[in-house]
């Protein structure tokens, strides 16, 4: 197989080769195949019956390559020295390579040596002078400018076809950290239209779309696939094959796609063109892959973080630490609704049922309330046991027309509407839970509206993006009246003057660790 300088050769070894291990011969044989590719040292495959199997264990470790198809791994084992992945084999290469079948390689660098008959040792044979990888240009300068992800994607699609390689379909999934997402999906086809970009939430995996597809192999370790889909009888074994082939696809291959972390992604290419992707497209690719793979990295890195901040920070606070609030003290004084939620008869909860049971509970609650937060567009900033802090800015802290403002009043009726939400989600989540035989819950809400200090605080080595402040304290002491008083909602005189006519009086009462007395409100 040769194209463009991109040359591949498997041939017959005119002379014996052996392979030494810990000072035992693994592999010795007149039958040896060489393998030359590109610039890439030759490769020495031993026929099975003159490879000293005993001595491999299989691995779970895959890899794949375009021309070759999958490779199965063992490690390699003499006396108290053993090297991991040491000896692979293709089981079912693609046609192109059907000559290897049944043969085992070794990574020259994991054995004392290798030699061909007569002494001499096989090392590197000086690769004739080949052609600049296209791509090279576009990994240099344009790839490591692309402002995010999917920007990438588009710069990757359109090297591609500047190179030559006639890609009509690139799609590529990075799997992600997250607790609901599985990974982002990118879809480019040469239409014009630009990328699509999809999050893949985890429910996928069980998903037929999902189980019936070769990426669910590819990620679970198994390597790559190609398709060729001309022909008679072309192979159309899964869904996206027959899909593609409907569609006019000539070719269609599978590959993994690496992280330094070992994180497993899948990139796919299809095209139309007549005879599919040659020897030097894919070689090429195959090439590239592993700095395409850095310079995806470093974006898949960013979407982490900012995953893992906005799991559990929030999303605001998460955005501040990004933007380099990251020392103690560092923050902002703010004027916010402040809310505080707890669970009602938490102790006899948790001391009536199992473990596994309570957990259950505790989740349903915070859906309803926490939930509710989130859906209303406020931060949740802590869970303190069966509570939880959060907060609708307003505007900086201080005195000022923030006080007074639209704003304070359209930050006030966001979280009354909350608070009306996680009492409408906890009475249906009570209405299921009594039919099921299972006990209700109760909860209470305190809403306030004051002056907080919103940033870090902790030691300088463990921190918490937070809010602290006597508005905060009296939120907590608001909330802790709902039980005294038996409603469900409690707010502060401070809260409802910006909802007026919206709430009804419960009079003046004295809040702990509060000098003075406060009028308090609930729902009219």
């Amino acid at each position: 197989m040769a194209a463009d300088g991109y040359e591949i050769r498997i041939e017959d070894c005119a002379r014996r080769v052996r392979a030494v291990f810990n000072g035992v011969p693994v592999a010795d044989s007149m039958r040896a195949k060489v393998l030359r590719e590109a610039q890439l040292a030759p490769v020495y495959y031993f026929p099975r019956g003159d490879v000293r199997m005993d001595l491999l264990h299989a691995m779970h470790q895959r890899s794949y390559c375009p021309f070759r198809g999958n490779a199965s791994y063992w490690t390699l084992t003499v006396g108290e020295r053993s090297a991991p992945n040491a000896a692979w084999s293709y089981e079912e290469p693609y046609p192109d390579a059907s000559s290897i079948k049944g043969h085992v390689a070794f990574h020259r660098e994991h054995l004392d040596s290798i030699t061909e008959e007569g002494g001499e040792r096989a090392g590197p044979v000086p690769a004739p002078a080949a052609a600049a990888n296209p791509l090279l240009g576009w990994l240099l300068k344009e790839a490591p400018a692309a402002p995010s992800a999917r920007d990438l994607v588009e710069s990757f699609a359109l090297a591609l076809l500047a190179a030559g390689i006639p890609v009509w379909r690139l799609w590529l999934s990075i799997r992600t950290l997250h607790p609901q997402q599985l990974a982002t999906g990118y879809i480019w086809e040469d239409n014009g239209r630009g990328v699509q970009q999809n999050t893949v939430g985890r429910e996928v995996l069980t998903d037929p779309s999902y189980l019936e597809s070769p990426v669910k192999a590819v990620f679970e370790g198994a390597g790559g696939l190609r398709r060729r889909l001309e022909g008679p009888q072309p192979q159309l074994d899964y869904p996206i094959v027959r899909e593609l082939h409907a569609q006019g696809a000539t070719d269609y291959v599978v590959m993994p796609f690496v992280f330094s972390s070992g994180q497993v992604n899948g990139v796919s290419l299809t095209t139309r063109r007549p005879g599919g992707f040659s020897t030097a497209d894919l070689g090429h690719v195959y090439e590239a892959l592993p700095l395409v793979a850095r310079v995806f990295e470093v974006h898949a890195a960013r979407q982490l973080a900012v995953n893992l901040l906005d799991v559990y920070l929030g999303r605001q606070s998460g955005a501040k630490v990004l933007d380099g609030l990251v020392k103690r003290g560092d923050g902002e004084d703010v004027h916010a609704v402040i809310w505080f939620c707890d669970l009602r008869d938490s102790t006899r909860l948790a001391d009536s049922m199992p473990r596994a049971k309570f957990l259950r509970l505790l989740d349903r609650y915070f859906e309803c309330t926490a939930g509710a937060v989130l859906e209303h567009g406020g931060e949740v900033l802590r869970f303190i046991g069966d509570a939880s802090l959060a907060i609708f800015p307003i505007g900086e802290a201080g005195e000022g027309a923030a006080r007074d403002s639209r704003e304070a009043a359209r930050a006030c009726e966001t979280a009354l509407g909350a608070a009306r939400e996680a009492l409408a989600r906890m009475q249906a989540a009570n209405a299921e839970r009594v039919s099921a035989g299972e006990p209700a819950f109760g909860l209470g809400v305190g809403l306030h509206v004051g002056d907080v200090l919103y940033g870090n605080i902790g030691t300088p080595e463990r921190l918490e993006f937070s809010v602290i402040g006597a508005a905060a304290n009296e939120a907590a002491r608001i909330e802790a009246m709902s039980k005294t008083l038996g409603t469900p909602l409690v707010t502060s005189q401070a809260f409802a003057r910006h909802l007026p006519g919206r709430l009804r009086s419960l009079g003046r009462h004295a809040l702990r660790g509060v000098g003075a007395e406060q009028e308090l409100f609930t729902l009219a």
